[in-house]
């Protein structure tokens, strides 16, 4: 997708953290505003061809509930073709208010398509920093690229995000985050970033104050100001492998704590990020799957695999139970009708757990991570047979939470090589969960396991993201590796690409660099 208004990418970034100065002039009953509101960042994400949602939230003290008078705020917003805001296009205020922790969430209509915007918001007398956005092509447009990456799992205690210093400095559509923005562990003492609080976040201010912590990362915050962000959350925004209304340790939180838990959680994520009003949590419950779509080349069917599945089962028989379920009927039902209806020469999906079998051991014995959709077989199989049916055109997975990048064909029974292969899975790295690996280790665990898993392609474990170059010939998905996540700079290389091909299902070719070049 070619940008319509050229700007220096590392102008641009630095200049992403400015905040005018200034002495608060407004007050609002009687009480002056603090100062340092926008220490958060701006944010925007979930484009469409004649909008986009921007964010911000006024936090002058991000980790104590975030400073703010009880008092609702008038937050004014710009959106302007340019940085310096000459030719302002849209412009209005909305009042932050304490019941949403002072975030402001602005969906933008009336933009241009497939265009670059810029904006901006002010309170009081402090204006924030400047972000920048693009909206999507129209629905009946013809683009003949798009260009877009993907990431997951940041642990902050696991190390520094080098990794997003590079992505903000790419030429991007947007950024799909599959999940695991932040994590709820209690702060680890040896780690190199320590986690705020005392323990595990459990109420709306605990949870508020770990999301805030995560976004007072400069990198990151660049890394939104850069680019719209589609946002899908996995499990460690609330609890470590949570099922529904099934905590990780039921023995430990009773369904009445739990439950409050996940409401306070959903409501401090929508806080956080660039969402619509639709994903505005109600109750126990929160829209986060849904669609978007870059002319006729490709969908994005961002999925929701927490909310509505059925508790982890123990054991792979239990896991051929026909009654489980990783999505709920309603999503399955909503992805399968989308998927066929598409209209589009990809089928993306921002996905948060491994499709494609993973077996953990090597030789005739068998083991599987059954949070993973090893764990829902039976519905797995249904859907992979759908890929497969005619129906839908191109398939690709794309998938976080593995902290590995794994590379795989898809096919119906993955025990019998010779069933076809009806799409193709991207598992992505972390930006930082599992800290810097041991890669010798990990290899010495899985080559293994690889040479009896053909549908494996590719395989390795250091951080990084995925950034996927999309034609109307084929997929490229380049996986971007940074050599440390424990300094705060780091180097970053391109160490492998993977192709899909238009009309042949799975990878058509790996292309791995030597691995001489791979770090110790």
């Amino acid at each position: 997708m070619s940008l319509d208004i050229p700007i220096s990418r590392r102008t641009f970034v630095s200049g992403a953290t400015a905040i005018a100065a200034g002495p608060m002039l407004i007050r609002r009953d009687g009480a002056a505003l603090p100062e340092g509101l926008f220490r958060l960042g701006v944010a925007s994400g979930d484009p469409l061809p004649d909008a986009v949602v921007i964010w911000t939230r006024l936090a002058p003290d991000p980790l104590h509930g975030g400073g703010m008078p009880q008092a609702a705020v008038p937050v004014h917003w710009e959106v302007a073709t340019d940085e310096r805001f000459r030719r302002v296009v849209a412009s209005g205020a909305k009042q932050a208010t304490a019941d949403l922790g002072h975030s402001v969430h602005v969906d933008v209509r009336g933009l241009r398509a497939n265009h670059i915007y810029y904006y901006r918001f002010k309170a009081g007398s402090e204006i924030s920093p400047v972000g920048r956005t693009r909206t999507a092509p129209a629905d009946n447009a013809r683009p003949h690229n798009l260009r877009f990456a993907f990431a997951s799992c940041q642990d902050y205690q696991s190390g520094f995000y080098t990794t997003y210093a590079h992505m903000a400095e790419e030429d991007l559509a947007f950024v799909a985050f599959l999940g695991d923005y932040i994590y709820e562990g209690a702060p680890n003492p040896n780690a190199r970033r320590t986690h705020e609080g005392t323990g595990e976040p459990l109420d709306l201010t605990q949870y508020r104050n770990r999301h805030a912590q995560y976004k007072t990362d400069p990198n990151l915050r660049a890394a939104h100001a850069a680019f719209p962000w589609i946002v899908t959350f996995d499990d460690h925004e609330i609890d470590n492998n949570w099922a529904d209304e099934v905590p990780q340790d039921p023995e430990l939180q009773t369904p009445e704590a739990f439950r409050a838990r996940r409401i306070a959680a959903f409501q401090a994520y929508y806080e956080h990020m660039p969402l619509r009003r639709r994903s505005l949590p109600r109750g126990l419950d929160m829209q986060v799957y849904r669609r978007f779509r870059f002319g006729d080349l490709a969908s994005l069917h961002v999925l929701d695999t927490r909310q509505y599945r059925s508790d982890q089962v123990d054991t792979r028989e239990q896991a051929l139970d026909p009654a489980l379920t990783m999505t709920g009927p309603e999503q399955e039902r909503w992805l399968r009708d989308g998927l066929r209806t598409a209209g589009t020469r990809w089928n993306l999906l921002a996905n948060q757990v491994m499709w494609a079998q993973n077996d953990r051991t090597a030789g005739p014995a068998q083991t599987f991570d059954l949070d993973n959709w090893d764990g829902y077989r039976v519905q797995r199989r249904r859907l992979l047979e759908y890929f497969g049916s005619g129906h839908v055109a191109n398939p690709i997975v794309l998938t976080g939470d593995r902290h590995c990048t794994w590379v795989c064909d898809l096919r119906p029974d993955f025990d019998d090589p010779s069933t076809p292969i009806v799409g193709a899975e991207i598992t992505g790295t972390s930006i930082t969960s599992g800290g810097n690996p041991d890669v010798a280790a990990f290899h010495r665990t899985y080559d293994p396991i690889m040479a009896e898993s053909p549908h494996w392609r590719y395989i390795d474990n250091q951080r990084g993201y995925v950034r996927v170059d999309v034609d109307r010939s084929r997929t490229l998905s380049s996986l971007r590796l940074v050599d440390t996540v424990s300094a705060e700079q780091a180097r970053i290389r391109t160490a492998a690409e993977f192709v899909v091909e238009n009309g042949r299902p799975g990878i058509a070719s790996v292309t791995a660099e030597p691995a001489s070049r791979v770090p110790a």
